[in-house]
């Protein structure tokens, strides 16, 4: 008897896994590599020439040792927020192995001739109008997932899956932003935007106390060029990833992910998932989020989902109880966050 298979050994997507499933990547994961070299090699450098030069300055009530022990706390709950942010499931919905029978239309003009008898064609309507918070909302088809996605959902063609609230996807942190992870990717790049702060802070006032010392900025630039070059370096970073906060603070304020913004240029369009500024944090950051998919589940074999007569992807029942609906938009999301690529596959106005 063959040995029962994980569920991330059938998943039909691109993504990594490493620990037998327990942790997730995107198929870029590689360029985590490069954002870990930029967060933790200039703290190192910070620490080791900055810092422990502070430690003799500002002496007193050990506040030398409070600097660098803020760095590098500072440091460790980015890396841990970087962690959660690329390693867990940011949404992603199981693919339907054959399309919902109860939509199928049938078109009389495209028919074949069956034993003489001219048979209609059944097809999938590439879209239809649900009612959202007392409003139409129109959702697509997906063909690759084979289900009609719910309001605020996307395909992501970088990892071939279908996410829920769908943000975008991030090659800096190798993974796609949706519902899970979107509070810690916030929370990430602000925490990053905010040790850009401290780094440069700090760096400055040991110029200061350098050119306190040999009577001139220039003199002090000269004895010390890592903390210039730490200044010029933070400074650039924070236009990057300060902006970005700000960005999502206003998506947050307004119940916006980055893709409808870009997408979408009618206020009617979006708005109507707006609750009002309180309503709108508090649905990001202290909402119960749906339970992962638990892809180090065993597969369990000829399992239908219940009440809707489609096997899920591996036939598994993998979210645990928790039924979810599913979606598509067959779009890339390109590796600059603010940029948007075109529809891979446009297949109506």
């Amino acid at each position: 008897m063959a040995k029962p298979k994980r569920v991330y050994q059938v998943w039909k997507g691109k993504n990594i896994f490493i620990c037998n499933g327990r942790f997730v990547f995107g198929p870029d994961a590689k360029s985590l590599v490069v954002t870990l070299l930029l967060i933790i090699v200039p703290v190192i450098v910070f620490c080791t020439h900055v810092a422990r030069n502070l430690l003799h300055e500002v002496s007193e009530y050990n506040a030398g040792y409070a600097i660098l022990l803020v760095a590098i706390l500072l440091t460790v709950f980015v890396l841990v927020l970087l962690f959660l942010t690329s390693t867990q499931d940011p949404g992603f919905i199981p693919r339907s192995l054959h399309p919902p029978e109860e939509e199928f239309i049938f078109d009389s003009p495209a028919s074949i001739e069956v034993g003489g008898t001219p048979t209609p064609v059944p097809r999938i309507p590439r879209s239809k109008d649900i009612h959202f918070n007392g409003r139409t909302v129109k959702v697509k088809y997906c063909d690759t997932c084979k289900f009609y996605r719910p309001p605020r959902c996307s395909h992501c063609s970088v990892c071939d899956n279908c996410v829920e609230r769908f943000d975008h996807h991030c090659p800096w942190v190798g993974q796609c932003i949706g519902l899970r992870n979107y509070r810690y990717f916030f929370l990430f790049i602000s925490s990053s935007a905010l040790l850009c702060c401290f780094v440069f802070a700090m760096s400055a006032l040991y110029i200061k106390f350098l050119t306190d010392d040999y009577g001139s900025v220039w003199k002090a630039m000269k004895a010390s060029p890592v903390s210039v070059i730490l200044m010029a370096y933070c400074f650039i970073f924070l236009w990057f990833v300060g902006g970005l906060t700000f960005f999502h603070l206003y998506l947050i304020g307004t119940n916006q992910t980055t893709y409808e913004n870009f997408r979408y240029r009618r206020g009617d369009a979006i708005r109507v998932y707006d609750r009002g500024l309180l309503n709108n944090f508090l649905e990001v950051f202290c909402t119960k989020v749906k339970p992962s998919i638990n892809f180090h589940a065993y597969v369990q074999e000829n399992e239908l989902r219940p009440g809707t007569g489609l096997t899920p992807v591996g036939e598994v029942d993998c979210l645990g109880g928790d039924r979810r609906a599913k979606v598509e938009d067959d779009r890339e999301i390109g590796g600059d966050l603010l940029k948007i690529s075109q529809r891979r596959d446009v297949e109506e106005a």
